[in-house]
């Protein structure tokens, strides 16, 4: 059922051919509630609740002084073909957990944090939170599958996935473009202090 260590290596380069500049949209994934999966066609990004519907600013995160959501962590991005390769079938993907799977490629290298992504009509910010390969997602794909996303290469490429948080609101649909953005929020223009 789960793949080996030198059959997941065989996929690497499919999953190097990723767009580098901007690619697809594959799927979006809701969590309702701690456990549950939802896909659906379009969602939300809203600047406090990251994808409206989805259980991250309510579930809150245990490794914060109070609890609450981790601001870095508000969306969750992973490559389709990296879990494509991994789940074998597509509808195993919504098991990792994240909320998009997108073909583009997520390495450090192409998409260092601080990176803006325009994905459909909102913006979002890929963080420095990094996003690793966990005991459910080793119970899920098996224990060769948490040890390649989570080798010295796989942290590189960001195999497991990547943290963003919402810069600007917006809809998203399954196969609308994400990609990289130079463009900038509104911003207010500075004050200029009078002498």
């Amino acid at each position: 059922m789960f793949l080996s260590t030198t059959e997941l290596e065989e996929g690497l380069p499919s999953i190097l051919q990723s767009p580098r500049l901007e690619g697809t949209v594959e799927l979006i994934v809701r969590r309702p509630a701690v456990g549950e999966r939802e896909e659906i066609p379009e969602g939300e990004l809203d600047l406090k609740l990251g994808l409206v519907g989805d259980n991250w600013f309510a579930r809150g995160y245990k490794k914060t002084a109070d609890g609450s959501a981790h601001p870095d962590m508000q969306i969750n991005l992973m490559n389709a073909r990296v879990i494509s390769l991994i789940a074998q079938t597509r509808s195993r993907w919504k098991l990792a957990g994240d909320q998009f799977y997108v073909d583009l490629d997520l390495s450090e290298e192409n998409l260092p944090p601080g990176t803006r992504l325009q994905i459909g009509s909102a913006l979002i910010e890929i963080t420095a939170e990094p996003h690793l390969g966990c005991n459910k997602f080793m119970e899920r794909f098996g224990r060769d599958a948490a040890l390649f996303v989570n080798s010295e290469r796989g942290k590189q490429l960001n195999l497991r996935g990547v943290n963003a948080k919402v810069i600007q609101a917006g809809k998203v649909a399954t196969g609308d473009v994400i990609g990289k953005s130079l463009r900038r929020p509104a911003t207010p223009p500075a004050r200029v202090r009078a002498p």
